[in-house]
């Protein structure tokens, strides 16, 4: 899905330039057959490994897919639908075996071969074997779908594809199924009607116009917005809740999406490309040239058939169904399609994150994790980078500036906003809301300080990382200074302090308190050469932000690779229930005294 822009650009250049397009152009047509060969497949491939094992996971999944690219003879789009994922997940499955093994310094030199060797290797497996099982099952598709073809049979399909889309499996039987054939036949024929099987708007649209005429209640004044929506946004999922209020209309679709498919097969109507959304005005836009007529005649057709079968039906209805109820239905299954939990499951893992998953998040996340000890909650909280966060996340809290991209990386989860993230009415609500004590929790609490505490025990804090009555104008002095200091003691490059300012301007570092905990962004863990930290203290405060408790009077920089750092974030975590503690953090001048203070805590 996040490709769709390039297989429309690819169709685009196809329905243009290739000898039978609308500017036949010989120069430009050379860009189909690498597109289709090589950027098409590793896109799905980069994005395929990225969403099961992040960034490394995106790498390795691509170089798996040139592997099975070059070792068949076909476009290979449903290969890199599988080598893709197979990459991301054993990158991940490297990275959780070898986790705080790998001694500080080696970082870099351990991701860079295991991703290269790993990818090395799959690309092999997928060269050598993967490609040809996948070219067989393509063969054994592409020879059960002719058999359809020759046998006049593919109406049919509709039968299965119209219920499924009901039940919000559209783009997975679009994009999963149809589009790799079709991608297919496009690239020998110039056009496949496969395109068109399941992205025609004419069976939806006929179930809109139905109600429009012949619907009752909230379902027929809500009917004239929502067909313009479906017809020309192409959001198919709009119609969903008018079927399932009345159960019967899925022979209205069914016959809808038969008659347009029997359409494309005997006019030989077809699309270059997927269209996607599924739009009349994508419709359109990817259908080549001499096939206009056999399209728009299937639209109309199977909206008109859709419709006839639709208003006998509602006609013959007795009573009025509720269509918030019906709404309510798809959203239900809309989550459960995408791995999403019932309500009432219980919340076993909270994640806490951040851009890079260092200093705000993991005070946050360190925070919350005492209260729900404390309740004795059988909940894990963890924090992570934004772009690291599990699939499978149910509960999400991050910086409200940051909400829109957790949402966007895990769409299937509850989210949650703050602005301060040692905002303790906050975390003391969210523990209360949670629920019960549990034993089980504060066993596995105490394992998992333990193993945070075994891991960041290597990294000793000195008293030359400790800078006490400092001063700055602003909070880029404070942060410059910070970073000149990361560079000096050896925790990072140079390039690691525009990091730290790109971080900044992102959402602030500022936490609440009088803390910031400046830090690179999350790409800029390449810079770090071991991790480090530096305290910074600031006695008349630097304003980081514009609320009136937005100035810091402790400003710690952090660059980290793993997760020593996060012994001495905890620390300072736990000394804010301590207002004398804090109070001599923010006054002493003694750089032991702020040591011992760390360690106590």
């Amino acid at each position: 899905m996040p490709n769709i822009g390039a297989f429309i650009a690819w169709g685009f250049i196809t329905a243009l330039f290739i000898p039978t397009g609308w500017l036949p152009n010989e120069t430009f047509a050379k860009l189909v057959g690498p597109m289709i060969t090589y950027l098409l497949p590793l896109l799905i491939g980069y994005s395929g490994g990225r969403l099961v094992g992040g960034e490394r996971g995106a790498v390795v999944g691509a170089i798996t897919t040139m592997g099975i690219i070059v070792g068949s003879e076909i476009p290979m789009f449903l290969g890199a639908m599988i080598v893709g994922p197979l990459g991301g997940w054993a990158i991940k499955a490297f990275d959780k075996a070898i986790e705080g093994k790998v001694k500080s310094g080696f970082e870099m030199l351990v991701n860079n071969f295991s991703a290269g060797i790993i990818g090395m290797l799959l690309a092999l497996l997928s060269f050598s074997v993967i490609g040809g099982l996948v070219s067989q099952i393509s063969a054994a598709l592409a020879t059960g779908v002719n058999a359809l073809v020759e046998a006049n049979l593919l109406p049919l399909t509709s039968i299965i594809v119209e219920p499924a889309k009901i039940l919000f499996l559209n783009n997975a039987i679009n994009h999963g199924i149809f589009s790799p054939l079709g991608i297919q036949q496009s690239s020998e024929l110039g056009k496949s009607i496969f395109f068109l099987i399941e992205a025609n708007p004419g069976p939806g649209l006929g179930i809109l116009l139905a109600y429009m005429f012949f619907g009752k209640g909230s379902a027929k004044q809500s009917a004239g917005s929502a067909s313009i929506i479906h017809f020309f946004g192409g959001i198919h999922e709009i119609y969903f809740p008018y079927v399932l209020m009345n159960p019967r209309l899925i022979l209205a679709v069914i016959a809808g999406g038969m008659t347009g498919v029997f359409t494309n097969v005997l006019l030989g109507g077809g699309l270059i490309s997927p269209a996607s959304p599924g739009s009349i005005i994508a419709v359109l836009a990817m259908t080549p040239s001499g096939a206009h007529i056999a399209v728009v005649l299937s639209v109309v057709a199977s909206c008109a058939v859709a419709f006839l079968v639709a208003s006998v039906l509602l006609k013959a209805q007795k009573g009025e169904s509720s269509l918030e109820e019906a709404q309510s239905q798809v959203n239900s299954m809309k989550a459960v399609s995408k791995g999403n939990v019932s309500a009432k499951q219980q919340i076993q893992k909270i994640y806490v994150s951040c851009d890079a998953g260092m200093g705000s998040s993991a005070m946050g996340a360190s925070l919350l994790r005492k209260k729900v000890n404390a309740a004795g909650l059988n909940i894990e909280v963890q924090n992570v980078a934004i772009n690291d966060l599990p699939k499978d996340a149910k509960l999400v809290i991050t910086h409200k500036d940051l909400t829109a991209r957790a949402e966007k990386q895990v769409p299937t989860a509850q989210h949650l906003s703050l602005t301060n993230f040692l905002d303790n009415v906050f975390y003391d609500e969210l523990v209360s809301h949670l629920g019960a004590k549990d034993s089980v929790q504060k066993e596995q609490a105490v394992s998992s300080e333990a193993n945070v505490a075994s891991e960041a025990n290597r990294l000793q804090l000195s008293g030359t990382q400790v800078f006490l009555n400092l001063k700055a104008a602003n909070k880029q002095e404070a942060i410059q200074f910070a970073g000149e200091q990361l560079v000096k003691l050896g925790f990072a490059k140079a390039d690691y302090i525009p990091a730290m300012f790109e971080r900044e301007e992102q959402v602030s570092t500022y936490l609440g308190e009088g803390i910031a905990v400046p830090h690179g962004t999350i790409s800029a863990k390449d810079n770090v050469l071991k991790t480090g930290i530096v305290f910074c203290q600031y006695p008349e405060g630097v304003r980081f932000t514009e609320e009136e408790d937005g100035v810091a009077k402790l400003v710690i920089a952090i660059a980290a690779r793993n997760n020593e750092h996060l012994q001495v974030v905890s620390a300072i975590t736990n000394a804010l229930d301590d207002e004398k503690i804090m109070d001599i953090l923010t006054t002493t001048n003694d750089p032991q005294q702020v040591l011992s203070l760390l360690n106590k805590a």
